[in-house]
């Protein structure tokens, strides 16, 4: 969402940062292109001067002149206001009152409302352990009611039964009195939504909200609509009084205007963003991380979170003592797959490492997606057991039947037994470190991480191991290469480090440093 947005103002800083010394012409140059990028990514028009207003003041002040770098220090004040802008803390969904506590999900037709409610169904019954009851009231929209029961027994959590000729009110009773009755820590309600707003929308609204009495009100916006959500926002706010926003399609190629606008305009904080169609996909959102997305530093907490999310730390013991051993075979490399996919594979993860955001054009085509591990999972799985424990038994007959069974060729065999090999001998010569190292590191180690910084050579190389695309497909001959190192190492709550992450991204991939 924030992709173009990023880039112009990246591009803008950059320059800043490249300059010894600052005058007051050049700062107030560089706020023109960035009211310029601002309005451009359809942010509302009075935020847009305030934020220029605070960073010139700011920004032509003593706290610049006396800076060692002024234009680092211009980018530091950028990121402070962009962080004020959109809300300056985190602000997740609030559960402290009396169970069940009541959401109330308002918002309009087509915003991705039902399938928010499960999203955060799904995700307050497994990270925050809440037994949670869905119920929708939406008596307009054919079959409302049983898409809500339908995503209820996709993230397994209960829904109310339906019970036809009932009012929304009516609904929304028997839904707070059978989470009484059955013990449940939070209800949600999905009202129904309209393609456009009018009264009868929210009379409705308010009549339940005033019959409920709910904990939270939140507010679904579809941030493609830009300037649209934000006027939705105002108007449910001023009629029905919301405490929070849930921006969905925050993986489209929306201009990021909605998110940047929503805070200031309505006073109300962005809660979660929905970053995709599945039922995980949703991010809290933090205004410290977002800022950081949009001036390409990156988000360490997001990949840290996906590393303890996706990685089994029992299997990666067990994994990495097997490589310390160096019987590393490939069954072992397709579970280092698997992980690396579930993660949001290279391209994924490499986007949320400070400088990489300015560079994921060239990374995309080095063909760094999740085709190419599905390819290389889809070709292990054709294999039998005895093959993935002996590859040296893969003779040419045995590779033509493997290559029909996972639907490739021949080729991209010879290019997965070749990585396998290089990550075995890596292993083996390794020895002892491979255990301390964990899993991943051998084959982010074979694949040009070990050390650091990835050179550009390496990056393609990686693709042409992994197979590719169809095509092919080659890094720009100026690619400057990725950063070494993820500065501050792992938030205090991971004080071991997670195996199974490359030690080439100190903090992640071993012990932390005792303070």
């Amino acid at each position: 969402m924030f992709d173009t947005l990023s880039d112009r103002l990246g591009g803008i800083l950059d320059k800043l940062k490249r300059r010894g010394a600052l005058t007051e012409a050049d700062v107030g140059e560089a706020m023109r292109e960035v009211r310029r990028a601002l309005i451009e990514a359809d942010v509302a028009l009075d935020v847009v001067r305030a934020f220029i207003d605070r960073v010139k003041a700011r920004a032509v002040g003593v706290e610049v002149i006396k800076s060692v770098t002024p234009g680092q220090m211009v980018v530091k004040i950028v990121h402070d206001e962009l962080v004020a802008t959109l809300g300056s803390d985190a602000d997740p969904i609030d559960l402290n009152a009396p169970a069940p506590v009541a959401i109330l999900m308002v918002g309009l037709q087509g915003s991705g409302k039902t399938t928010s409610t499960a999203k955060i169904a799904k995700r307050l019954t497994e990270r925050a352990k809440r037994k949670v009851l869905m119920a929708s009231l939406d008596t307009r929209r054919p079959a409302a009611m049983e898409q809500l029961a339908t995503l209820g027994t996709q993230v397994d959590v209960a829904t109310l039964p339906i019970v036809a000729g009932q009012s929304a009110v009516q609904i929304a009773k028997r839904a707070i009195e059978a989470a009484k009755l059955g013990g449940y820590d939070v209800v949600m309600l999905d009202t129904a939504g309209r393609v456009t707003l009018d009264e009868a929308l929210m009379a409705e609204v308010a009549e339940v909200k005033a019959s409920t009495g709910p904990h939270e009100v939140l507010l679904v916006a579809d941030s493609l609509t830009g300037q649209d959500a934000v006027n939705t926002a105002k108007a449910f706010d001023e009629r029905v009084g919301l405490t929070g926003i849930v921006l969905t399609r925050a993986d489209g190629d929306g201009r990021g205007g909605a998110a940047l606008s929503m805070r200031a305009v309505t006073g109300k904080p962005i809660k979660l963003l929905g970053t995709g169609e599945k039922m995980d996909a949703l991010e809290d959102f933090d205004p410290q991380r977002v800022a950081g997305r949009i001036l390409g530093m990156g988000d360490v907490v997001a990949l840290v979170e996906k590393a303890a999310e996706a990685i089994d730390l029992e299997k990666a013991k067990i994994t990495a003592e097997r490589m310390r051993k160096g019987t590393f075979d490939l069954e072992d490399l397709r579970g280092q797959l698997e992980q690396m996919a579930k993660m949001g594979g290279l391209g994924g993860l490499m986007g949320l490492l400070p400088g990489v955001a300015k560079f994921k054009n060239q990374i995309a085509s080095a063909n760094l997606d999740d085709k190419v591990f599905k390819r290389q999972i889809a070709i292990i799985g054709s294999m039998t057991a005895k093959e993935r424990s002996h590859p040296k038994l893969l003779d040419a007959s045995r590779k033509r039947r493997i290559a029909a069974g996972s639907g490739t060729k021949v080729e991209d065999i010879n290019r997965l037994l070749k990585m396998h090999r290089q990550m075995a001998d890596v292993m083996k010569a390794m020895g002892g470190k491979a255990g301390k190292r964990g899993p991943l590191a051998g084959l982010a180690g074979m694949m040009g991480f070990g050390g650091g910084a990835p050179s550009p050579e390496m990056l393609q190389d990686m693709a042409e191991k992994m197979g590719g695309m169809p095509g092919g497909g080659s890094l720009p001959p100026n690619f400057p290469g990725l950063p070494g190192g993820l500065p501050g190492g792992l938030p205090a709550k991971f004080p071991g480090g997670l195996p199974g992450l490359p030690k080439g991204l100190p903090g992640l991939g071993g012990p932390t440093k005792k303070k």
